[in-house]
């Protein structure tokens, strides 16, 4: 009540990247000292009855976790399991640096629920933040996955420059043991080259190239929802088989149309919409895979995940885990505890 009443309304006055670098200073500070930790903890914390689950044999103690795209540097690896999540996804990270796209880089859309990003991969590259992440004591339990997305610039437009690239981050990150589990982002609508690999052919080209280098950990692919069923079901064939664990669903709404309130986007603006618009096709897909695919794949639900009931529409759709950002934007981080107890009453209601 506090965020949504009194911070929100003098938050939302700003330009939101600039509050998005407040949070993730102060996200970063707090977590720093165990005091601090504990008092956020106290007052956003879950401490209800248990509610991990084991996924791919990695156990999060809770399944809601911080999506890629806000902790791109992994600067927040401290503090947010402070707030109840079971984990965060770091990212995307490219192979090398990104000073992302022109600004404005994000745009609320308050009557829609939702905020244009068009970041364009902005992050330190693979070598700086395995260096942060190992500067960082770990918080035991939490879980740390990483998103890798090819670098943004013109040099990584060739296909095999571009799977070079994504190569050279998950070499990287496995020879130094970094993460608990990768996701290959190939969804980025915001960079150079666009969404190259949501083909099928160029997709087994790039998985293909990234099973030749040794790695334990589960593997994901976070994939596109604004392509026809086809497409993507010929997709999720290509990602079973090359035996990759599952797929994240999914990664921005490119449809401008979707939005509650078409004329608060700007005419020229782009980049792809988070929040509600993503909602409904997200968890469509989510449910169409889990037909199709059984359990073959795991399914980590991602997008529009407003409230406790849009977050339990996910899990009943077959998602095994879930992701947010722009839910806890709008309501506050109070919004990850309030998905969590609604998420044990029905755990316990089935039993």
């Amino acid at each position: 009540m506090l965020y949504r009443k009194i911070l929100k309304p003098i938050l939302f006055r700003f330009d939101p990247e600039k509050v998005h670098d407040l949070f993730i200073w102060k996200g970063e500070f707090l977590g720093k000292y165990a005091l601090t930790r504990k008092i956020v903890d106290i007052v956003y914390g879950y401490h209800g009855k248990d509610i991990s689950k084991t996924v791919d044999g990695i156990k999060y103690r809770t399944p809601i976790m911080l999506s890629a795209g806000f902790d791109y540097n992994g600067k927040l690896t401290q503090i947010l399991p402070s707030i109840g999540f079971g984990g965060e996804e770091i990212g995307s990270i490219t192979a090398y640096p990104c000073e992302g796209n022109p600004t404005p880089r994000l745009t609320r859309l308050l009557k829609s629920k939702s905020i244009i990003v068009n970041k364009g991969l902005r992050n330190d590259g693979v070598d700086k933040i395995i260096e942060r992440i190992k500067s960082k004591t770990r918080i035991p339990g939490f879980v740390l996955g990483i998103s890798i997305a090819r670098t943004n610039n013109a040099k990584s437009v060739p296909i095999q420059a571009g799977i070079e690239d994504y190569m050279y981050s998950f070499r990287r990150l496995n020879e130094e043991n970094i993460g608990d589990y990768y996701t290959i982002n190939i969804s980025c609508p915001n960079s150079f080259g666009g969404e190259a690999f949501t083909t099928p052919e160029l997709l087994d080209r790039l998985l293909s190239s990234i099973k030749t280098i040794k790695c334990s950990k589960p593997v994901y692919v976070k994939m596109p929802i604004n392509i026809p069923w086809d497409q993507f079901k010929s997709l999720l064939d290509i990602i079973k088989k090359n035996k990759i664990n599952g797929v994240i669903i999914g990664n921005l709404n490119k449809d401008y149309s979707s939005l509650d309130a078409k004329n608060e986007a700007p005419y020229n603006f782009k980049g792809g919409l988070s929040g509600k618009p993503c909602t409904h096709p997200s968890t469509f897909l989510i449910g169409k895979t889990r037909e199709y695919c059984g359990n073959s794949l795991t399914i980590i639900g991602c997008g529009g995940i407003m409230s406790g009931d849009t977050a339990m529409e996910k899990f009943s759709a077959g998602a095994d885990l879930i992701h947010i950002i722009t839910g806890m934007i709008f309501e506050g981080p109070g919004l990850v505890r309030r998905i969590l107890k609604k998420y044990q009453c029905e755990k316990n209601a089935s039993v």
